[in-house]
Formats: structure tokens, C-alpha cells, sequence
């Protein structure tokens, strides 16, 4: 196990020259021994040029990168002593369950029976144990994932294990289950774990920290409650929660805020610069106040779905939809209707140029 140290930019042109052309524009990141980070962001953002990096199969265009401090951006995954587990299963068909877990700690020549003790051991973490006497050729999809997780964690000097999208072919319904287990197997062996994807479901059921990335960025690394209560950058907010966050563009003028449906004071105790800001709030946060009621805001209904344990309904603020997560209820507002929103709270975020003020 290592703590990784990135301090690098990487672009796949010769002369990069503005910002689209890097893949990962210059950051900083630390990844701490025994932590199990996950890389979130849509496709393209950088997550995979990132895991890359870290795994040596790729060098960077700038900076470097250090385990425990040491130097190792011109070494190989192997002297780096990386597993990597990719999106598709990699597995040799031909042997069986257990020889396939096996394979990494043969080709290191540790003892028959260390190895067999190893085995059984991840074997059991992965519900694989009555598998062992099978050829890989004749398993599902899933299972072959499950080999391909295992070789990955079979080691137990790894410097660190990186998951490139894992789930990607496991059927939904068992997907959940294995994320459990990948949770538990990281309590129990506490490797360093960097895990890729763009479903933050998978990303914040399994990590302790997340590293959450937009057009080469990261924008910012948190806990799940952090990403969700007080997102640095405005992408957070919108990719980060169902639905994400709503966002009205405002200006505070001497602690009142301009919006097109009116004006709000700011709550007691808060205070903002003058200037053209955008408010932030989670659906979970706005509620429904009465008629002309104290920093509310008029709205017209234009949608309102019942999807069992909540009620989504989606109105209409000046120009720009807000989205309010409500419980069931019998006197819900029908399409059409208007209705007072109440948008400030402690909860409520404030940004300029994206940025959290």
C-alpha cells in the first residue's frame, strides 16, 4: 500500500497551448494510504487519463508523481507494483476459478501454501468459493468480473488497486451487491483503492473520498455529505444528487437578492459582496410557503410527478424551473397552479463563476 502524490498536467498534443487541449489541466491530489478514493465525472472529463497516470501505463505531459514520497513517474506498472481491474473481464478461460486467482502470486513464486490460504481467503470475500473447481470459460459475465476483481485484490503488497468502470458489464440488480462487497474488502485488507466512474451512485456508496472532475478538472474532492451539502463548483451541484441542484442567477445588492420573481433578504447572520451571484439549492431544500409569504417567491406549476416515497414538482420562477422535492400529500398543487417557494436557508449555496463565494 502507498500514498500517491500527483503533481502533474497531461495533454495528448505536442504543444498544448488553451485549456481544451489538456486532458488534466495542472492539480494537485493525495491519495492516502489505505483510502478508497473514487474518480467521478461524465466521459471525457479525465478520470481514465488519470488512473493511467497513476498506474504507469501512461507518462504525463508535465509534473510528476511519487508513492510514499518516492519518484515514480518514469516507472512500469509492475515496478510500481499496481493492480489494475478494467471495464471488461480479463480472465484466462482455459484455467479454472482458482488458478486464475492464483495466477499473480505463482508468477511471484510465494509458497503453495500461502498461495492456496490467499485464494480461499479473497475467494470467500467474493462468494467464489464454490466456484473454484470451474473453468472461467463456462462462467457469466459477472463471475468473470468477480475473477478479474479478485486478481486484482489476491496480492498483498500492492502498492495500490485501480478500478477502471468494473461494473460496467455486471447486471444491475447484482451490481449493489458487489459494492458491498468491494466495501468490505477494503475494511478488511485496507489497500489503497482508486476506483473510476461516471454513476455516482457507485461512487459515493463506495468511496471515503471523492474526487469529482469536469473538462480535465477536479473540481473538488469530498465526502459524500460534503459534495452533497456544500458543493464548491456549480458542476458538483448539478451532477452531484436526483435531480440536481437548482441554480437562479441573482445580484445582492446591500444584503438583498435580486431575482426576477422579486426580492430576498438574506438570512440573519449571512452576508454576501455586491455583484452578480447564482443561487444554489438542493430540491431536497426548497419548500412551500403560503400565499405572499416572508422570502417566498411566486411560481407556476408546470409538472408535478409522484414517484412514491416523494413527490418531484417542477415550477416555473421568472424563466428558470425549479425543482422541489415534497412529500406525498393529498393537496398537492395541480400543473397551472401558482405557489410560493421558499429558497433560503443555512443550506443555500452562492456562486460566482462557478465557484463557491
Amino acid at each position: 500500500m502507498a500514498r500517491i502524490e500527483l503533481d502533474l498536467a497531461h495533454s495528448y498534443k505536442s504543444v498544448p497551448t488553451v485549456d481544451e487541449d489538456y486532458a488534466l489541466l495542472p492539480l494537485k491530489l493525495c491519495f492516502e494510504d489505505g483510502g478508497a478514493y473514487a474518480l467521478l465525472g461524465p466521459s471525457g472529463c479525465g478520470k481514465s487519463t488519470m488512473l493511467n497516470i497513476i498506474s504507469g501505463l501512461l507518462r504525463p505531459s508535465q509534473g510528476g508523481i511519487r508513492f510514499d514520497g518516492r519518484d515514480v513517474t518514469a516507472l512500469s506498472p509492475q515496478q510500481r507494483n499496481i493492480a489494475q481491474v478494467f471495464q471488461f473481464p480479463v480472465v484466462y478461460d482455459t484455467m479454472t476459478v482458482a488458478d486464475n486467482l492464483a495466477f499473480p502470486l505463482r508468477n511471484r513464486k510465494l509458497p503453495a501454501d500461502r498461495i492456496k490460504a490467499r485464494v480461499g481467503q479473497i475467494a470467500e470475500m467474493l462468494d467464489l468459493s464454490g466456484q473454484l473447481g470451474q473453468r472461467a470459460a463456462g462462467l457469466a459475465a459477472d463471475a468473470k468480473q468477480k475473477i478479474s476483481l479478485g486478481r486484482g485484490l489476491v496480492r498483498e503488497d500492492v502498492a495500490a488497486v485501480l478500478f477502471d468502470e468494473p461494473l460496467t458489464v455486471i447486471d444491475p440488480h447484482l451490481k449493489w451487491q458487489l459494492r458491498r462487497k468491494l466495501k468490505q474488502i477494503h475494511h478488511e485488507l485496507k489497500l489503497t483503492l482508486v476506483y473510476v466512474t461516471h454513476d455516482q451512485v457507485e461512487a459515493l456508496t463506495f468511496a471515503d473520498q471523492v474526487v469529482v472532475m469536469t473538462r480535465g478538472r477536479a473540481v473538488q474532492v469530498g465526502s459524500a455529505d460534503e459534495l452533497f451539502e456544500r458543493p464548491m463548483h456549480t458542476f458538483v451541484g448539478h451532477f452531484i444528487g436526483s435531480p440536481g441542484m437548482n441554480f437562479l442567477p441573482a445580484r445582492c445588492h446591500q444584503g438583498v437578492l435580486e431575482l426576477e420573481a422579486g426580492g430576498l433578504s438574506l438570512t440573519a447572520g449571512r452576508t454576501l459582496p455586491d455583484g452578480e451571484l447564482t443561487i444554489g439549492v438542493r430540491p431536497e431544500y426548497v419548500t412551500l410557503a403560503g400565499p405572499q409569504a416572508s422570502g417566498a417567491l411566486p411560481a407556476r406549476v408546470s409538472k408535478v410527478q409522484d414517484v412514491g416515497t416523494h413527490v418531484l414538482l417542477t415550477a416555473d420562477v421568472g424563466a428558470h424551473a425549479v425543482k422541489a422535492r415534497l412529500a406525498p400529500a393529498a393537496d398537492l398543487p395541480a400543473p397551472g397552479a401558482t405557489v410560493w417557494l421558499r429558497l433560503l436557508s443555512e443550506r443555500t449555496c452562492f456562486y460566482r463563476d462557478e465557484e463557491l463565494v
